[in-house]
């Protein structure tokens, strides 16, 4: 099995918005208002332009997904780099393949940003996003209500690099494809 992580780019926009459709459907049966969940292809080709969104592969396809923002949502809560977008293929869950692009990219956008940790934000009413991101390691240091329909929304951190002035060499800064796991 080859593993790789790299950069989306716009020709991989049909199979990211597979993924992300397939694996957003308790989002969108909890009705919460993220715009992953809806999605539309142009939607994925605009996120892969104006972000950097990251791919798990395993032989060659696809099998999970998570987006660094390069926009300022958080802007006045904290500097830390906002992670989302989170999807792995359903047909490939209970693997660990999540965990692993998670792992890379919190590490890898920690080195590059020189931030000691990332972020991202999740519904309270999910079932298990949440106590799973805990269980990661995040912590809540945010709490909001949008007033759209979604309830409590909670902002978690993470520390990846205990002292960002000393980077760790975990995982190529580069961007290129040949990061592999065996």
């Amino acid at each position: 099995m080859d593993v790789r992580f790299r950069l989306a780019t716009e020709a991989d926009a049909e199979r990211l918005l597979a993924i992300t459709y397939d694996a957003y459907v308790t989002i969108r049966e909890l009705e919460l208002h993220w715009p992953a969940a809806n999605a539309d292809l142009a939607l994925i080709e605009d996120n892969v332009r104006k972000n950097d969104c990251y791919v798990l592969e395993v032989d060659g396809d696809i099998k999970a997904t998570v987006t660094h923002s390069k926009g300022n949502e958080l802007k006045g809560l904290t500097d830390l780099p906002f992670l989302k977008w989170f999807a792995v293929d359903p047909a490939s869950q209970g693997q660990g393949l999540g965990g692993q692009l998670l792992d890379w990219v919190e590490r890898t956008v920690a080195e590059q940003t020189g931030a000691p940790g990332v972020t991202l934000a999740t519904a309270e009413k999910h079932p298990w996003l949440l106590p799973m991101y805990e269980r990661r390691g995040y912590e809540r240091f945010h709490a909001f209500d949008p007033g759209n329909g979604d309830g409590m929304m909670h902002l978690l951190r993470k520390t990846v690099v205990p002292d960002a002035n000393q980077p760790q060499s975990n995982g190529r800064l580069d961007g290129q494809p040949n990061e592999r796991v065996r």
